[in-house]
């Protein structure tokens, strides 16, 4: 069988379409498929334990993404997380006593921080803190504690 030019091309247009695909895909599953500054607005949260939460985790309402986590430091006076989110200006009704709590999604892992809107008429604005969080729950924690409770039972 003889190989024609047109064949040729069909085969790197080919190659060339898989390579272009696995980009997209690798940076939907690394979380950097965002590329442009969009306009947000900076909101923090404190938590006593953060977790496997990491930079451009989602932050999500009712399970639409609204943001992404975009700096974790640590506070040396108060032993605490600080998380700072971006949020897209397009969701700045976010009510003022909103709670914020980190959960993991699927089996990978995955942490992500899910706001739970308050009912004040007060909304969140820029360099604006939630006072009210819930920290991530770790599985080892939970584990020993059920553990311990158990062998305090036989006792």
């Amino acid at each position: 069988m003889q190989h024609t030019h047109s064949q040729d091309t069909l085969v790197g247009l080919f190659v060339a379409a898989s390579i272009t695909g696995l980009f997209f895909l690798a940076m939907q599953v690394s979380n950097l498929s965002s590329f442009g500054s969009e306009d947000t607005y900076k909101v923090t949260a404190r938590f006593s334990n953060s977790g496997g939460l990491k930079v451009k985790s989602p932050v999500s309402v009712a399970g639409v993404r609204i943001g992404r986590v975009s700096a974790i430091s640590f506070d040396k006076e108060t032993f605490e997380s600080v998380v700072e989110m971006s949020i897209e200006s397009r969701y700045d009704t976010i009510p003022e006593d909103t709670s914020a709590t980190i959960y993991t999604a699927g089996l990978l892992g995955e942490q992500y921080i899910n706001l739970q809107p308050g009912g004040s008429d007060e909304h969140l604005e820029n360099g604006g803190q939630i006072e009210i969080t819930q920290s991530a729950i770790v599985l080892e924690e939970v584990i020993g504690k059920y553990l311990f409770n158990k062998t305090e039972e036989k006792k």
